[in-house]
Order: C-alpha cells, then sequence, then structure tokens
C-alpha cells in the first residue's frame, strides 16, 4: 500500500484589495467565494475539438506558435518547452498613458506610446525542469472543447502531462506538471526592469496605474521552498504553479480610472493563496464547467474530412487545405469557427473589451499600440459574440463605452470644435460625444477625429440588443445612443440635391482612403441612417424622449442617401460619380449599410442599387489583409454568393508564410507588415462571424436558412445554438445542400418569417417557446 502524498506550499501573505464594478467591467478586485463543482468533467479526448501540434513553440516566434489563454482579464501564450517552459502574461489594463486631451498643431490628437499610452506585457514567467531534454510522444494541443493547453510527453520511460489555463472563477493562471518526480524551478522575468521581491514585483507607471504579479507554487512529494527570487521545487510528483496579478484599473472616469487604495500585490497574493489551498483538481474542474458553460452553447458540424487529413498536425493540415484546394476539410474550418469562439470567451468575459491583439501580446511595443481601433477594428471583433451563442462576451464592450463616456463626452465640448481640426463642425454647433480612430482606456483619443465612430459604435452596441431583446440593456446603452445623436444632428450640414434639401456629413473622410474634406461620403450617411433609425427604435421600446424622437426622425428622412455612379457602376462612396480613392482598398466604407448595417439588403433593395453593392465588391478584390477578406466573405454572404463568401474564408485561413498575410501555426491572424507580421485578432472574430452568416442570415422580421452554404459543407451538417436577430436562438440540420431541420427558439421574440430557399413561413412564438419546422 503506497503512502499518503505529502503536499508542500510555498505560504504567501497579503491582505486583500478594494475594487469597484462599474458598467459590467470587473476590475482586478477580490472574488467572490467560488463554488467548486463535485468532480472534473472533462470532455474526453477522442471526442474535444483541438489544435495540436509535434513540437514546443518557438520563443522568437511565440506570436505566431504560442497557444493563448486568457480569462478576459489576464492572459498568455504558452510555449510548451519540457525543460524550459515560458509564458507571457498580459493583463487587458496594463496601459500606459492618459487623456491624451491636449491636441496637436493640426487639430488631432498625440498619437504615440507616452500620451496616448500603449497595452504591454505583464510579465514573463519560466518554469524549467532541466532534465527534461531528449523527450519522446511530444504532443502540444490547444483543447477547444475543455479551454485549455495541455503538453504530453515521454521521458526515461514516464509518461508527463502539462494542464495551462486562465481560470475565470479564481482569476488565475494555473500550470499543472504531473506525471513522476521533477525538480526544477519556476521564475518571474520583468519586462520593464522592475525588482523582484522573490517570486514577485511591484511598480507603479508614470500615468498613476499601479500593477503587480506573483507566482506561487504547491507539490505532491519532494519539497517546495523560496530560493532567492525563484520558487525552486525538488523530487515532486505533481506541483501546481499558479500565476496572479493586475493593476488598479477601475473603470471609472470620477477617479480618473484609478484606484488609489487598491494594493495590486497583496491581492495577487491573496488570489494565488486561495487558488493553491484549493488543489489542483478543484481548480482544474471549477475552470472547465465555467468554460464550458459557454462553450457548449453551441455546436459545429460542417461534414466529415477525409482520415488523411485528421491525421495531420494543425498546421501541416492548414499547409494542406492551401496545397489541395480540390479536397474540401469542414473539420478543419468548424475548428476555426471554434477558435473564435474560444478567443472570445477567454479574451472577453466581463472586463474590458478585445483591441487589436486582445489578451495576447509579446512584447512592450505591439504595433498601433495596440489599441482600440475605431473604424472596423473594435466592432470586428464583436461581430461574433452573438451569432455564436455568446452574448455574455458582448458585455465588455458596451461597459468599457460606458465607461468611458464622460470623458468621451467632455472632450468633444471642448476640443471637436478646435479651429485647427479640419473635421470640425463648420456649423460652430457641438453636442453629445465623438472619438478618435484610436482609443484608450482613460477617455483618451489617438490619430485623427473620426466623426463617425461614434455611431459605428452605437450600431454594434444596438445590434447586441437586436440578437438579445434586453430591454434593461438596452436602457444602459440609451445614453450612448442620445449622445451619438446629439452629435450628430449638430453636425449634419443642409445640401440641395436634385432640387430638393438633403443634410450631408460635414467635411470629412471615407476610412481609410480618399480626400479628407469631402461631404456626404456614404460611409457616413449610412451609419448615422442606421443611428438614427436604432435611436427611434430604442424611444419607442423605452418610452423615452418622444418629442426628441420625432426631431431625429425628421432628420433621418432629410439624408442624402447614396446613389450607383453613371461611369463605374458602384455604388459611389463619395457624392461623386468618380473613383477618388484606391479601387482595391482594404476598407469596405461605402458597403457598411449592406453589412454590417441593414439599409441595402438582398431581397428588399432596387436591383440597381444591388448590382452596385456587387460591382463594388467586385473592383475591391478578393485578396488583402485577413480582417479585409472577412468583411468581404460576409458582404458576398449576404448576396448569397457562396463560391465567393468560401473563397475569402479560405483565403484568411491559408498558412502566413514568408512574412504575409494569413494564418499563422497557432491560427492566429497575421497582418503583413512587409518586412514582417504582427498579429491582429479581428479576422480571427471576422471570418467565423462570415462562415455564420453563410449559415443563417437575420434581421429583425426575416430569419433565412441556409443563404450562402459552400459546395464544401453541403453534404450534411449540422450547426446548434446560432443567434438571430429579432430574438432568437436556431438549431440547424442539412443534407445534400437543403435544410432537413431547424428548431427555433425565442430569447425574447415573437415573430419572424422563416425562409429556406424559395420555401417561407411566419411563425409567432412566446418568449422563452421553440417550433420545429421542416422545409419542403
Amino acid at each position: 500500500m503506497s503512502k499518503p502524498s505529502r503536499r508542500t506550499f510555498l505560504k504567501l501573505s497579503g491582505a486583500a484589495g478594494a475594487g469597484l464594478a462599474f458598467s459590467g467591467v470587473r476590475p482586478f478586485t477580490a472574488s467572490a467565494d467560488v463554488v467548486r463543482p463535485a468532480g472534473e468533467d472533462l470532455v474526453p479526448a477522442d471526442r474535444a475539438t483541438t489544435l495540436w501540434y509535434p513540437a514546443p513553440a518557438a520563443e522568437d516566434k511565440i506570436i505566431e506558435q504560442g497557444l493563448p489563454i486568457g480569462n478576459g482579464r489576464i492572459g498568455a501564450l504558452v510555449g510548451g518547452d519540457p525543460a524550459a517552459d515560458f509564458l507571457y502574461l498580459a493583463d487587458a489594463s496594463l496601459w500606459t498613458g492618459g487623456a491624451n486631451d491636449v491636441l496637436e498643431d493640426d487639430g488631432q490628437f498625440p498619437y504615440e506610446r507616452e500620451k496616448f499610452g500603449t497595452l504591454g506585457l505583464l510579465a514573463k514567467a519560466r518554469i524549467s525542469v532541466p532534465a527534461h531534454t531528449g523527450v519522446t510522444d511530444y504532443r502540444r494541443t490547444l483543447d477547444l472543447s475543455n479551454g485549455l493547453v495541455t503538453v504530453t510527453y515521454t521521458h526515461q520511460g514516464t509518461r508527463y502531462r502539462r494542464e495551462i489555463y486562465a481560470s475565470h472563477p479564481d482569476d488565475v493562471v494555473v500550470v499543472r506538471l504531473s506525471g513522476g518526480p521533477m525538480t526544477g524551478t519556476v521564475t518571474l522575468e520583468p519586462t520593464r526592469a522592475e525588482t523582484l521581491a522573490g517570486p514577485a514585483f511591484a511598480a507603479t507607471f508614470a500615468n498613476g496605474l499601479k500593477y503587480a504579479c506573483t507566482a506561487a507554487a504547491a507539490g505532491h512529494g519532494g519539497s517546495v521552498r523560496q530560493q532567492g527570487n525563484t520558487v525552486a521545487f525538488d523530487g515532486c510528483r505533481e506541483i501546481v504553479v499558479v500565476l496572479s496579478g493586475g493593476t488598479n484599473y477601475v473603470p471609472d472616469a470620477a477617479r480618473k480610472f484609478l484606484d488609489a487604495s487598491l494594493d495590486p500585490l497583496a491581492l495577487a497574493k491573496q488570489k494565488a493563496s486561495k487558488a493553491l489551498r484549493a488543489g489542483a483538481g478543484p481548480l482544474l474542474a471549477t475552470h472547465v464547467a465555467d468554460y464550458r458553460r459557454q462553450y457548449d452553447r453551441m455546436t459545429v458540424d460542417l461534414g466529415q474530412s477525409p482520415p488523411a487529413k485528421r491525421a495531420l498536425d494543425s498546421w501541416s493540415r492548414l499547409v494542406a487545405r492551401h496545397d489541395d484546394p480540390a479536397t474540401p476539410d469542414p473539420e478543419l474550418e468548424a475548428s476555426y469557427l471554434q477558435f473564435g469562439r474560444y478567443l472570445t470567451i477567454t479574451g472577453s468575459r466581463t472586463g474590458l473589451p478585445m483591441g487589436l491583439q486582445g489578451l495576447w501580446q509579446n512584447n512592450n511595443t505591439p504595433d498601433w499600440m495596440s489599441d482600440y481601433h475605431t473604424d472596423i477594428n473594435l466592432q470586428m471583433n464583436y461581430w461574433l459574440a452573438d451569432r455564436a451563442a455568446l452574448p455574455g462576451s458582448f458585455t465588455a464592450l458596451a461597459g468599457y463605452c460606458l465607461a468611458q463616456l464622460p470623458v468621451w463626452t467632455d472632450s468633444t465640448k471642448r476640443l471637436f470644435n478646435d479651429p485647427r481640426n479640419r473635421f470640425r463642425n463648420t456649423s460652430g454647433k457641438i453636442g453629445g460625444w465623438a472619438i478618435a480612430f484610436s482609443t484608450n482606456i482613460y477617455g483618451g483619443s489617438g490619430w485623427w477625429w473620426h466623426p463617425g465612430g461614434n455611431a459605428w459604435l452605437c450600431n454594434s452596441l444596438w445590434d447586441h440588443y437586436a440578437f438579445t431583446q434586453d430591454k434593461a440593456y438596452l436602457a444602459r446603452i440609451y445614453p450612448l445612443l442620445k449622445g451619438a445623436s446629439e452629435f450628430w444632428e449638430s453636425r449634419l450640414v443642409p445640401m440641395t440635391v436634385d432640387g430638393r434639401e438633403v443634410l450631408v456629413d460635414d467635411h470629412d473622410w471615407s476610412p481609410e482612403h480618399g480626400p479628407q474634406d469631402t461631404l456626404g461620403n456614404t460611409y457616413s450617411q449610412e451609419i448615422v441612417w442606421d443611428l438614427f433609425e436604432h435611436y427611434r427604435e430604442a424611444v419607442t421600446v423605452l418610452g423615452r424622449d418622444r418629442a426628441y424622437g420625432d426631431r431625429i426622425a425628421g432628420l433621418q428622412k432629410k439624408l442624402y442617401l447614396p446613389k450607383v455612379s453613371p461611369s463605374t457602376g458602384w455604388l459611389e462612396e463619395w457624392m461623386s460619380p468618380d473613383n477618388l480613392g484606391e479601387t482595391t482598398h482594404r476598407h469596405l466604407s461605402p458597403l457598411i449599410g449592406f453589412f454590417p448595417g441593414d439599409r441595402i439588403t438582398a431581397d428588399t433593395s432596387p436591383p440597381e442599387l444591388l448590382s452596385g453593392v456587387r460591382e463594388l465588391l467586385i473592383a475591391r478584390g478578393m485578396d488583402s489583409f485577413g480582417w479585409a477578406c472577412a468583411w468581404r466573405s460576409a458582404c458576398w454572404a449576404r448576396l448569397k454568393d457562396a463560391d465567393k463568401a468560401y473563397q475569402l474564408l479560405l483565403t484568411v485561413m491559408r498558412p502566413s508564410v514568408a512574412n504575409g498575410n494569413g494564418t499563422a501555426p497557432n491560427f492566429f491572424d497575421m497582418y503583413s507588415q512587409g518586412s514582417y507580421t504582427i498579429f491582429q485578432i479581428d479576422a480571427n472574430l471576422g471570418a467565423p462571424a462570415a462562415m455564420v452568416e453563410m449559415l443563417v442570415y437575420s434581421r429583425p422580421g426575416v430569419l433565412e436558412l441556409l443563404p450562402a452554404l459552400p459546395s464544401a459543407w453541403a453534404r450534411s451538417g449540422r450547426v446548434t445554438g446560432i443567434g438571430a436577430r429579432g430574438g432568437f436562438e436556431v438549431d440547424l440540420s442539412w443534407r445534400d445542400g437543403k435544410v432537413t431541420r431547424a428548431v427555433i427558439r425565442s430569447v425574447g421574440g415573437t415573430r419572424t418569417e422563416v425562409r429556406a430557399g424559395a420555401w417561407k413561413r411566419p411563425i409567432t412564438l412566446r418568449p422563452g417557446g421553440s417550433i420545429t419546422i421542416a422545409p419542403s
């Protein structure tokens, strides 16, 4: 009979910090007591959806090869080297910079790392087991079904296993090493010359943001001790390493976004100690149960792949799909969609929203400061959440906008009509709020003013209501909708067109090309039309400000709406028949009223307008950066052109080689900068959203099944949990390209028309009710 395991702790001490919950955003604060499930409930390995690799990540390629973990606040990229593992840790609130509210000589905002600020790394963690070199049977896996990274290998006849994840309930990163006696060290490596005090450090940025990180460990068998600034373990059969850290950021403009009373180091130590006391099994069970409550809301089956493809590791499989375009690999594409859902769950919960790189960084000088770009990228990051049964992940975006609103409103009032600002309101009027093309977490804007940014953000926020029909949520975001409407009421200028007085956007830019001083750009006219439409409906639903709602309705009726150019046949981007920009430009700004908007629709708009949309899409081309291809794919899905929508998906998924655009080994989308590539998360979320659009198109009153089903998925498939605007969820099965069964569930919606090909049927449901249909 074996002896009971002896468990050794490296003990930590520290008092709890105080925090603030605001607008749905969870700062780094003391956690409530965690309810532990009775046992682990992992999806078995033979049924789990996974990405896997036969070798560790190279550290100098961590952004392309490291596997991401996260809990919506803290995340890491994991290397997986048995002898010298590494994790690059990041906290979503670890931002330098500030309000950045002193304009430059041209009336625009500074855009650099000191004043505007940047996101960066929290720390690097290294786990050394020096003896574990020359291993065999190595496998590194990102388990999408269970929400963790695993590493398995054999060393001297013993099978070893590592599990790495970021727990949302416990708010820590956990690394569990098991298999046999192990000797090694855990070390924190600061990235800004912070001073270690044992396996921990604390520091403060020039802007007053306090931050800290700590490492702790517990072992079964052997010993665990602090050895200088490292944690050393000797002869342990199992080691649990807990990494914890955070900042004193709070989403409260009244406190300048900082909680001076919060001690991040004390809180990090408290969280680490609490997690270690729980033990490895309960920690994993709690994490998996929490993760699966989100992930299991949707299942994706696009058909079976050939056995030869299934046998390949994930990178080889990507390469094979690209090199052999005639052989479909629907399971690979299903895993790509589920990877997007994984990033949404791990990157966006109740904390700050995902910016250009989400939670995952490889240095402290990311391109574009890893900020929030408001002219496609931030919005695209949230196209997937509601469509893919993850409505809870959307609240981070709403909470962020609400927290920033007081500063955005103040800076607009003080700065927007500065005479140096070429985008100012020539009427001299001002109202509501506006932002620039880039924003940070302190209410600060960067680069140029972006007049249309407020409307696009509001239209994204409205879409969440369209999916959920949550009136309490609509009441929360109402100040944003009204403030943006007030801004545009002050901005629109009258113009006579064809003998009729219309309202047009003041001097502006169509992102991101062409002249910067044109009136009535299609981009702005379309998003303002949508904004006014949504505000009017919010007034009706909430029963507020009816007189002002009528005022906005009057303005909406007078908006100039774009035409098709007689010279190009395209939907005009400017109030000109001529193309004033780049024909194949990456942005689809003039098509925003088609996707993600709905003013132009394939079933109700005049044929000549749809022809203009199609011709402009053709002119823009079928190749660009990942996010640009994702946007194009969604547009072609709306046009019901399955071949082009699917071709663009495959373009996003092409392997990134030789610093080219495409998908990295770890499935991150890589954006080519010529001599190097950078990770941008938008395509990882936008392309899966386009995939869902191929399966279900929805707007209030219409729910269309399989509008653009690619032939590669047509043989058979089943997807459950698809979100539909109007307040519905859809389970969908098909064979030979035709719907065989669909279940429509109400999550608040009551009426819609279900369509499948030429078949259509109006349905009426009670909230919470469902109906099963089998179109014939």
